[in-house]
């Protein structure tokens, strides 16, 4: 007998398939993983970027310390709190208001969720504008010092700049800043 072409309804397997709810439900569930790991990387995106920064600065100042103490060259880190920036210098004239072009060797501007707050130096010179200059030579720092910077939720972060034994450190917190002493306070 032949068989003719045709609907055989005998044949007929039921699939199950997805409904337009349900993938609508796992799409709905996707997205939210999805936001939810942007969310935190990108939060953790910031937080790097404030460390990275900060990590950039104490090397910068390390880095012209340690050039310093291995020549007879003069460096210079300037950090402008008006236009929150900092500079890495070799001084190369004898006119340190002038900075060239040549002499720059890192020049860097901090993101808005890190902020120089305020500069101290050990001799009690305070400032929270304008501009701070940390000179080193062979001979170490011209003075010491410590650099407030704030991250975006006004966490208080320390560089501090010994001038004596030339160390450059990084510290949670507003640390309080070592002076040296006057002469009528030594023992001897």
């Amino acid at each position: 007998m032949r068989h003719e072409r045709g609907f055989d309804s005998s044949k007929i397997r039921h699939c199950k398939g997805v409904t337009f709810p349900e993938l609508m439900v796992v799409l709905v569930i996707i997205s939210l993983f999805v936001i939810f790991a942007q969310v935190r990387f990108f939060g953790l995106l910031r937080k790097t970027t404030f460390k990275g920064q900060l990590n950039e600065l104490v090397s910068s100042m390390q880095m012209a310390s340690r050039a310093a103490s291995e020549s007879d060259r003069r460096y210079e880190v300037i950090i402008d709190l008006t236009e929150q920036s900092y500079m890495l210098r070799e001084i190369s004239s004898s006119d340190l208001s002038e900075v060239l072009e040549e002499e720059i060797i890192v020049e860097n501007e901090l993101s808005e969720n890190c902020f120089v707050a305020y500069v101290e130096f050990d001799d009690e010179e305070y400032t929270n504008d304008g501009r701070a200059k940390f000179r080193v030579g062979h001979s170490g720092w011209q003075y010491g010092g410590k650099v407030v910077l704030l991250d975006e939720d006004d966490r208080e972060y320390s560089i501090l700049i010994n001038r004596i034994n030339r160390i450059v450190e990084l510290k949670e917190g507003d640390v309080e800043l070592l002076k040296p002493r006057n002469e009528d306070e030594m023992l001897y």
